[in-house]
C-alpha cells in the first residue's frame, strides 16, 4: 500500500482570535482529549471532549451507538453535536477521528476557529490505542493494519487543517507547547494575553 506523503509542519494563516474555538483532530490515540484539557488550561478556555457530548446527548456509550445503528448513524449525530459546540466561542475542542472527513463538520470548524490536526506515526497508535478495547474500528480485525488504512485514507484530509503538530512519545506537555508555538508563531518568551503560563 501507497503511504501518503508526510506533509511538513504548519501554522495558522491568521493569528487565533479570542472568540475562536481551537479544535483538535487526528486519529484515535494521537492524544486528543489529553493535550486539549492541558492546553484549554494553558490558554484559560473552556475544554469540551465531542465524544463525551455525543454520549451524553445518545445516552449510551459510542461503541453501543456503532453496534446497535451503525456508523453512518454515529457520523450524523457527530455532525450535529460537533455543530452545536461551535456555536459557543473560544473553547477548545477534541472530536473523534473521523469527524474532520466530514466537509459540513470541516466547513463548520473552519467558519468557528482555527483547526490542529494531532499528527502521530503509526506505532504510537498502535500502542496507545492497545491499552483500551473499546474502539469500535478497531473491533473485528487486526488492530495495525487496520491503523495503517485509516492513516493512508485520513492523513491527506486531517493535512487541511490550519495547524499541524506532531504528537510524539513523551509527556503531554510538550506536545501542548508545540501546540502554542505553532498557534502563536513568534518565539513565546511569555504566554499570550489571556492565557496561563
Amino acid at each position: 500500500m501507497e503511504r501518503p506523503q508526510k506533509p511538513q509542519p504548519h501554522g495558522p494563516a491568521r493569528r487565533l482570535a479570542s472568540e475562536d474555538s481551537v479544535v483538535l483532530v487526528g486519529l484515535m490515540g494521537a492524544g486528543k482529549s489529553c493535550i486539549g484539557r492541558r492546553l484549554a488550561q494553558r490558554l484559560g478556555r473552556r475544554f469540551v471532549d465531542a465524544d463525551t457530548e455525543i454520549e451524553r446527548a445518545a445516552g449510551c456509550s459510542i461503541p453501543d451507538i456503532f453496534a446497535e445503528h451503525g456508523e453512518a448513524y454515529f457520523r450524523s449525530g457527530e455532525r450535529r453535536v460537533i455543530q452545536r459546540l461551535l456555536q459557543t466561542p473560544g473553547q477548545v475542542i477534541a472530536t473523534g477521528g473521523g469527524a474532520f472527513m466530514d466537509p459540513e463538520t470541516r466547513a463548520a470548524v473552519a467558519a468557528a476557529g482555527l483547526s490542529v490536526w494531532l499528527r502521530a506515526d503509526l506505532d504510537l497508535l498502535v500502542k496507545r490505542t492497545s491499552r483500551r478495547d473499546s474502539r469500535p474500528l478497531l473491533r473485528g480485525g487486526n488492530p495495525r493494519e487496520i491503523l495503517q488504512r485509516l492513516i493512508h485514507e485520513r492523513y491527506p484530509v486531517y493535512a487541511l487543517a490550519d495547524v499541524t503538530v506532531d504528537a510524539a512519545e513523551g509527556p503531554p506537555e510538550a506536545t501542548v507547547e508545540r501546540v502554542l508555538e505553532s498557534l502563536y508563531p513568534k518565539a513565546r518568551k511569555s504566554a499570550p494575553a489571556g492565557t496561563h503560563a
